[in-house]
């Protein structure tokens, strides 16, 4: 990554803008997100705590959450018009999406992952119950090259969509970390009120 892309990407992290979880059908539930485009950004000099290697770089194509009973095909995405990142679509299958600009799962950085929790006249959303997951839960994800890498969850946080942490979210970590994305809180003015973010890192990964 050029000097010059990196600090595209910081700068656009660091002016990110919240857009709103519609409450009404072919919006509801959809995540509350920040535009950090740019590129994968690079790992924190130094040395990365224990843990696995970090994998190849390789696009994710499905996601496991056992705890919370969670298999679902993951699809790509980029940037909306507003440049908020996009959300998967609202369909009966509801699959999950990565955001194309964060890191893949397993390399250095946090690969970001959004789902819905509700999806209109569908009912509830791939990621209604994401809350529910807790310290240790494990998360895997599915890569297109054939490995796998299996994260552990660290925390749990809902946060207002107003007081969304861009940092912890979208900044550089030494180690491959995951975050999952979805609405949560309740229902006011059509839209959910808060953020559900599920903080993960590498556990394992399989050849």
């Amino acid at each position: 990554m050029t000097p010059s892309s990196r600090r595209a990407f910081v700068a656009a992290a660091a002016a990110c803008l919240v857009a709103g979880c519609g409450g009404g059908d072919g919006a509801a539930g959809r995540p509350a997100t920040a535009e950090p485009p740019g590129p994968e950004a690079p790992a924190v000099a130094g040395s990365p705590a224990s843990g696995p290697p970090p994998l190849a770089r390789s696009v994710p194509v499905g996601l496991e959450i056992p705890a919370i009973g969670v298999d679902t095909p993951v699809v790509r995405l980029g940037l909306a018009p507003d440049r908020t990142v996009e959300v998967p679509p609202i369909t009966a299958d509801d699959p999950a999406g990565w955001y194309r600009y964060s890191p893949t799962p397993g390399r250095p950085g946090p690969s970001v992952i959004l789902g819905h929790v509700t999806v209109g006249a569908h009912g509830d959303g791939v990621f209604r119950h994401l809350a529910r997951l807790r310290r240790d839960d494990r998360v895997t994800v599915r890569l297109e090259n054939g490995t796998a890498a299996e994260f552990a969850v660290t925390s749990v946080r809902t946060v207002t969509k107003a007081r969304f942490p861009t940092e912890d979210v979208y900044g550089d970590t030494a180690r491959p970390e995951l975050r999952l994305i979805t609405c949560g809180g309740p229902l006011e003015d059509g839209g959910y009120r808060d953020n559900v973010i599920v903080f993960a890192r590498l556990h394992a990964t399989t050849p």
